[in-house]
């Protein structure tokens, strides 16, 4: 057996997640494709740190703090990962102080420079660390029409964030997030798309006169 086949046999063994490539015009094995398991360790890392933010959050007696009802403005890089339908967007989302357990439910839209309209509404969990930093994963399905922008295969299509902010006094905010949107395979395609983004986040009754 020649040494290239005794080490994709071995890969073949050693790797649960190996996929091999059909073979060239000459016959011979193209390099494996490792997409697939590239994506799964991005996942299991995402979900391994927000699970130790939540535990680190909820263990610390500044994690009870409340805030108002929330209004939050974002501005964004849409397509920040792949960047083949680049575009400005922006959100406008409505953040509940009610709970339910440990979540707070919201709503929001959101619309691009290439005409793309999202509308979703799901809940986050906002994770306090001291008085002024506050973490903020959520999750939200959603309705989306890509206009000329960004196709995406369906139109239910699935939001996950994260955002860091910094809270001040008064109960307003400042933080970055990074997204991604996807239909979860609903579709024959599913491409997803990432944003980068700033949002400044404004309690609901300061937008009306009130403290």
């Amino acid at each position: 057996m020649s040494l290239a086949a005794l080490v994709r046999t071995r890969s073949r063994r050693g790797n649960p997640d190996f996929v091999p490539s059909p073979p060239d015009r000459r016959g011979n094995s193209q390099a494996p494709r490792t997409g697939v398991a590239g994506t799964r360790i991005r996942q299991c890392a995402l979900s391994a740190l927000a699970g130790a933010a939540l535990l680190l959050a909820l263990g610390s007696p500044s994690a009870r703090a409340d805030d108002p009802d929330l209004i939050s403005f974002t501005g964004s890089y849409f397509d920040v990962v792949h960047r083949k339908d680049p575009a400005f967007e922006g959100r406008v989302e409505y953040r509940s102080q009610d709970r339910w357990w440990v979540f707070k439910p919201f709503v929001g839209v959101m619309g691009t420079s290439d005409r793309a309209v999202y509308g979703y509404g799901g809940v986050l969990i906002d994770l306090y660390f001291g008085q002024h930093i506050v973490v903020t994963p959520s999750f939200a399905p959603g309705i989306y029409s890509h206009g000329d922008g960004k196709r995406l295969g369906y139109p239910v299509e699935f939001r996950s964030q994260i955002e860091v902010s910094y809270r001040f006094d008064n109960h307003t905010r400042l933080g970055v997030s990074f997204s991604h949107m996807s239909n979860a395979s609903l579709g024959n395609k599913n491409p997803g798309v990432e944003s980068l983004a700033l949002t400044y986040v404004v309690p609901l009754n300061m937008l009306f006169g009130g403290r």
